[in-house]
């Protein structure tokens, strides 16, 4: 038997013979058979709140806000859509802004194919800058106690769109939301809040978690500072295609959404296993190491304390090289070092949310990485180089026993795995 595994654009076939293996995936849902009739019809009922074409008038200027290239929404159906809807808003009032949170710009290449160059080259595109203090205001205090700044456009719009896809996310419980704003388009500063050491270490900030959840406290706290008038969430399949759509007032739009997905994605274990495959969805999510964390962080959930985790992302970004999420590894010289650096008392770093993460996956079993990097550089991650996925699983039942469990996670943190 053989299983596919997501890697990059076209993925990788792993031989299973033999092996006591339990694949974990998420129920598979086929695409809306008409996307575009789901979305007009969710767009004129929404959820909490009025119609979308109803909620923008012809003379107001609109934000619209969508994730980076490292999500794969497809915003390249999304948007046309959208204005289609509001056709009676000139082009001319629009402001896509993208969410690159703590992300580099994306490229003139990339938006044309995030966005479709039919809209990128004739519609206003913002990369949000989360470092240029120019770029951003004043959308108040945070509740939790900090000034939020978010970019310049979104605070000085009339209405505002955001768009966005839930899945299960490491942090904050599920994507979508408020998360599309912040920390989507807030200034490094708030970020920092948001990913402080000690939110991110709380027990409570992790998978499918979201009432309770300290860093979605951060999030909805954050985002709901300026109205929003329309958030559209939708979920996906494997093959990208939309299988719901989640439209109308943020919260409510949102739990609805958090609901469906955690019937759908989360999966109960009996058990521990001494051996995890997983990787982290292929294109575009497994372009860097940083984002990787994130598949390994699913598979950390049900592996034995010591036990392996085997995880296939092609990294073909590196690192990647912008940010201090290099840095931080390389300047330590264990997991331990960079975590014990990390939870020190006043410590405040870019990047330092998803090395304290990999600290702490790395700090409980050990990691091997299937991809693009060198040897050389996966060693300086703490990782072990390696160029066979089989071989590597052979050589672990060799010497721990060929009968030994093995979960296969084939669809990365789409799937988030926890013990009943």
């Amino acid at each position: 038997m053989k299983v596919h595994l997501d890697y990059g654009t076209t993925g990788l076939e792993l031989d299973l013979t033999g092996l006591n293996a339990t694949i974990l995936a998420p129920k598979f849902l086929e695409g809306l058979p008409d996307e575009q009739a789901a979305f007009t019809a969710a767009a004129r009922a929404p959820i909490g709140c009025p119609p979308l074409r109803d909620s923008i008038a012809a003379t107001d200027k609109v934000a619209v806000v969508i994730p980076d290239g490292t999500r794969p929404l497809p915003s390249d159906r999304l948007l046309p859509w959208v204005f289609a809807e509001l056709a009676h808003v000139p082009r001319e009032n629009f402001t896509i802004i993208v969410g690159t949170g703590s992300h580099r710009p994306n490229t003139p290449a990339e938006l044309d194919a995030m966005l479709s160059p039919a809209v990128a080259r004739n519609y206003r595109v913002v990369n949000h800058s989360s470092t240029d203090d120019s770029t951003v205001a004043s959308a108040g205090r945070s509740a939790l106690g900090y000034e939020v700044r978010f970019a310049k456009d979104y605070v000085a719009a009339d209405r505002r769109i955001l768009l966005g896809f839930i899945e299960p996310h490491f942090m904050a419980g599920f994507s979508g939301g408020y998360k599309a704003v912040f920390p989507g388009i807030a200034s490094l500063d708030a970020i920092m809040h948001y990913h402080g050491a000690s939110v991110i270490g709380d027990p409570r900030s992790t998978w499918g978690e979201l009432e309770d959840n300290p860093t979605q406290r951060h999030v909805r706290a954050g985002g709901s500072l300026l109205p929003v008038d329309f958030c559209l969430n939708v979920t996906l399949n494997t093959r990208r295609q939309i299988t719901r759509f989640f439209c109308g007032e943020t919260l409510e739009a949102h739990r609805a959404g958090c609901a469906f997905v955690k019937a759908t994605a989360m999966a109960a274990c009996p058990h521990p296993f001494p051996i995890v495959v997983t990787t982290n969805s292929g294109f575009p999510l497994d372009q860097s190491l940083y984002q990787t964390v994130k598949g390994m962080a699913a598979a950390s959930r049900i592996v034995t304390p010591g036990g392996l985790i085997l995880t296939a992302a092609r990294c073909n970004d590196g690192f990647p090289a912008h940010g201090n999420f290099r840095k931080l590894i390389e300047e330590s010289k264990s997991a331990q070092e960079m975590l014990d650096r990390i939870l020190t008392p006043g410590f405040s770093v870019l990047d330092q949310w998803q090395a304290q993460h990999l600290a702490m996956i790395l700090v409980k079993a050990r990691v091997a990485l299937f991809s693009e990097l060198s040897d050389a550089d996966v060693h300086r991650a703490h990782l072990t180089p390696v160029h066979d996925i089989r071989a590597a699983l052979d050589a672990e039942l060799a010497r721990i026993g060929r009968d030994a469990p093995i979960a296969i996670l084939p669809e990365g943190p789409l799937t988030i795995p926890y013990l009943a």
